[in-house]
């Protein structure tokens, strides 16, 4: 299947695509209303709830965070409306295959888990860059490593998040698409700004509920008006759309036939548009990457108040992941069922009468289910999902961002910066991330040829390969070094760009327009890309790291796997690079708290910045310390979490082998 990196052809309507009814009436408005109520309440709740006036209390929640919100928060993160939007529309288009993606989740929540997260516990870090200038020194790395990660949240991440949730917009209002991302961004924006991660698990835990239920019923209802799953499975293979001649185009039969394999997850490797070994070894590169070093997932982890907790809320998430496959994917090809000249056009002419792009209306899949499939109330419900998966992403985005920006970047450029400066520095930065992405629409919007999930899965696979491979190296084998990594993700980073950038030029062709692109860059799939891009990666760290000077073991314990449970105190080779301790010049009583105005006493109340209380002393803050890198387990719960890691990997075999 086509990527979608190619220039846009896309040919915008003056407005939203035409539906039978918009949410015009007062139970729809009513449900969105108390929707937005409850998540701002549960926003300020935890807001005045929780300490925010600390770094570890802004980023990391205290670290007090039970398993049942982390877990929620996780899922919650994962599933955006660009999932909504984008498995939908690419299980429209070629059937469930795409859904296997989403279950390479199951094992890698177990392998972060297990073990990733009890290493960066042990290292005591707060991001993920911190992480590899703890065990390779230097700041090249961690450097690096921000501005790529910020890169893929703006490009990515919030990029597809934001053209999927504007979608539901046009389609449910007929607003403005600025005027109603801005309104989305603004209430987002109170609680991620001022409230910190914890306000944004405890949110999110109530968007996951809403996310779960509304998508449950709308799967109730698609299943009942298509008569069933065998009726289902029958009726797709004849969802065939009623024009398929015009514009002076000869269109071949396989742009508008379903797939002969679309009720099949393993297609075959050399002519399937989702080959399954690069689904199950090209993915899990991906899937290895997001889950176990990405910012926004790992940060939920650092914030359980023990490992039994980390590990349970990683079991639930992956027990939510299985959902995507039957809430999303089917209801898309039941969309297919039920609007087939819509969801399936080919010719472009009826395409930009439909939804208002030529190169097809898959993306709309699901919200035109939505839109004319639910009765009033339960379609002012599944607005509120879709906003809801909007809001959650959104959110963990800005929060993880901001805590990239202030402990990896602004810590360099201002090394005696105080707490209290560093907070004011992660609101203002989540504030211009906001904007950015306002302006951002323009480029969102031409960004939609073909699938949507396409897009994701294919920018992130000449990316990411690279940092997996050197994060597994890192915690696998102690004689890798900074020479062998930093070369590995530069090398890995120019062979990504070099196909990246080829298929911007040359475009990856469509159904109806094959691309130009030289095959001996861009004839290789780009799940198999990923596979090749991880293991020359690999080699190109692990031969230069052998090949110079080794690190010495007493700078590695606890950073790496085979010294994980070292109690020798490390010496850390970014000891040199450290930021001075927070000193005012004045003790903590000298601050007259009297002299502040009633005014500014409420704003600091408001956005976390009030003191609370005396300065630690030099025990008390070896006590935390040692409290905050602890992975120690009760005996009871070690053995509860294993039994269900077990059973959830034993359900993983079995969804595969099922839908094989």
């Amino acid at each position: 299947m086509a990527s979608t990196l190619s220039p846009s052809t896309t040919t915008w309507t003056q407005g939203p695509p035409a539906m039978s009814e918009r949410i015009q009436n007062a139970a729809d408005i009513s449900v969105i209303v108390i929707y937005f109520i409850v998540v701002l309440a549960v926003g300020m709740w935890a807001i005045l709830k929780t300490n925010r006036s600390t770094v570890g209390g802004f980023f990391l929640a205290g670290r007090d965070m039970a398993w049942w919100p982390m877990g929620a928060s996780l899922f919650a993160s994962n599933i955006g409306s660009n999932h909504f939007v984008g498995l939908a529309g690419t299980g429209a288009a070629s059937g469930i295959a795409i859904a296997a993606i989403e279950w390479n989740a199951l094992l890698m929540v177990v392998v972060l888990g297990w073990f990733f997260v009890p290493i960066y516990i042990k290292a005591g870090v707060t991001t993920m860059p911190e992480y590899l200038r703890k065990r390779f020194g230097g700041q090249r790395l961690q450097i690096y490593l921000s501005v790529l990660s910020l890169f893929g949240i703006v490009v990515i991440q919030l990029s597809s998040s934001i053209f999927s949730g504007a979608i539901f917009i046009q389609l449910a209002f007929g607003l403005d698409l600025y005027l109603a991302i801005f309104i989305l961004l603004a209430i987002t924006a109170v609680y991620t700004v001022t409230g910190g991660l914890a306000s944004v698990i405890y949110t999110d835990t109530i968007q996951a509920f809403i996310m779960v239920v509304g998508s449950v019923i709308l799967m109730v209802f698609a299943f009942i008006e298509v008569g069933g799953y065998e009726s289902f499975t029958e009726k797709y293979m004849n969802a065939i759309p009623s024009v398929v001649e015009g514009d002076n185009l000869t269109i071949s039969p396989k742009c508008y036939t379903p797939q002969e394999d679309a009720f099949h997850i393993f297609r075959d490797p050399v002519t399937g548009d989702i080959p399954w070994p690069g689904l199950i070894f090209g993915m899990s590169t991906l899937a290895l990457k997001y889950w176990c070093t990405d910012q926004v997932i790992v940060q939920r982890c650092l914030c359980g108040r023990n490992m039994s907790h980390v590990k349970a809320a990683c079991i639930m998430c992956g027990y939510l992941k299985l959902l995507p496959m039957f809430l999303m994917v089917m209801p898309g090809m039941i969309s297919r069922i039920l609007y087939t000249d819509k969801v399936a056009c080919v010719v472009p002419s009826e395409c930009v009468k439909h939804c208002g792009t030529e190169v097809g209306c898959t993306n709309y899949a699901y919200p035109t289910l939505v839109m004319e499939l639910m009765p009033a109330g339960l379609r002012g419900l599944m607005l509120s999902v879709m906003v809801a998966s909007l809001m959650s992403s959104l959110t963990s985005m800005f929060n993880s961002a901001s805590t990239l920006f202030t402990m990896d970047l602004y810590t360099k450029m201002r090394k005696r910066a105080s707490e209290r400066e560093l907070l004011l520095a992660g609101r203002v930065f989540s504030t211009l991330l906001i904007i950015s992405s306002i302006l951002c629409v323009p480029l969102v919007q031409t960004s939609q040829n073909g699938q949507l999930f396409h897009y994701i899965s294919s920018f992130s696979s000449y990316i990411g390969p690279p940092v997996s491979a050197v994060f597994l190296l890192a915690m696998s084998c102690k004689r890798v070094n900074e020479q062998g990594a930093f070369w590995g993700l530069i090398i890995g980073l120019v062979i990504g760009l070099i196909r990246l950038i080829t298929e911007l030029i040359y475009g990856t062709g469509s159904c109806l327009a094959p691309s130009n692109c030289p095959k001996i860059i861009c004839g290789v799939h780009y799940m198999y890309f990923g596979i090749i891009l991880f293991f020359v990666s690999s080699f190109i760290i692990l031969g230069i790291s052998f090949l110079t000077k080794p690190i010495p073991e007493v700078h590695l314990y606890r950073l790496c796997w085979t010294l994980w449970n070292r109690t020798e105190e490390r010496i850390d080779l970014d000891a040199e690079d450290k930021r001075p301790e927070e000193d005012d010049g004045l003790p903590e009583e000298d601050h007259p708290e009297q002299s502040r105005g009633c005014l500014k006493k409420a704003c600091d109340r408001f956005c976390g910045l009030q003191k609370t209380g005396p300065k630690l002393t030099k025990e008390e803050e070896e006590i935390l310390r040692k409290k905050l890198t602890d992975t120690s387990e009760e005996p009871l719960w070690r053995t509860v979490v294993n039994i269900n890691a077990i059973l959830l990997l034993a359900v993983a075999v079995f969804a595969h082998a099922y839908f094989a």
